[in-house]
């Protein structure tokens, strides 16, 4: 019998978002793949859970792919997290998904915790549709991103870090127009949670007088 990999989404702030199937399957699992595994220590600590981990990220994945796919094969069950939220959004998750399908491995997906989807629910701006973009690039292919992004009728979800908020809703707004309208989200289930909305000038204003803290969801309207 071949094991099983289990995708469980850890909290992004608030522990208590955590699941009680999350933390009985990472006590189960035979080896805990963990994107840092320090972070991932303070999860395991404060659930009492004591297992074997493995450091898996997007440094090591192309290279320890192989090796636990051939764990997987010979009947151990390995649960993968990430450091916050659901791995495979915006983190590592999605080659060892594939190559699991590949191979026949049964992958399992808990629902649970991930950062766009409060962000945009909180929002007030329409959910029922929407194009997921991430990160965008830092470099290359930006302008070109831009370009297509204003021109989306669909809400727009983005995430940023601190240290780029400022330019990320500059650029949006030299392509879209100050007046789209927007919403930033920050430290979303965590004791200084924010949301902002209005036009994307207004939120310029504010974080060039106020500096950015914390992780960000940028929640855009599509083109009207």
């Amino acid at each position: 019998m071949k094991g099983i990999l289990y995708i469980v989404p850890t909290p992004v702030g608030n522990l208590e978002d955590m699941t009680f199937r999350a933390v009985r399957l990472l006590k189960e699992a035979d080896l805990i793949l963990a994107e840092d595994t320090r972070t991932t220590s303070f999860l395991l600590k404060h659930f009492e859970i004591q297992n074997k981990m493995q450091s898996y990220h997007k440094f090591n994945e192309h290279k320890a792919i192989s090796h636990i796919v051939d764990r997987l094969e010979s009947g151990e069950n390995i649960a993968l997290v990430s450091d916050a939220g659901t791995p495979g959004i915006s983190d590592p998750g999605f080659l060892i998904a594939r190559e699991c399908a590949k191979a026949g491995i049964k992958v399992e997906c808990l629902p649970g915790a991930t950062a766009f989807v409060p962000a945009l629910v909180a929002s007030g701006i329409p959910c029922d549709r929407f194009c997921f973009e991430g990160f965008l690039p830092q470099k290359k292919g930006r302008q070109t991103k831009f370009k297509q992004l204003a021109e989306e009728d669909r809400t727009i979800v983005l995430y940023e870090s601190p240290y780029r908020v400022l330019k990320t809703l500059t650029q949006l707004s030299e392509y879209m127009g100050e007046d789209r309208y927007a919403a930033t989200c920050r430290e979303i289930s965590k004791l200084h949670e924010e949301i902002r909305r209005g036009t994307l000038k207004e939120l310029i204003a504010h974080f060039t007088e106020k500096e950015p803290r914390g992780e960000f969801v940028i929640i855009v309207q599509g083109k009207e």
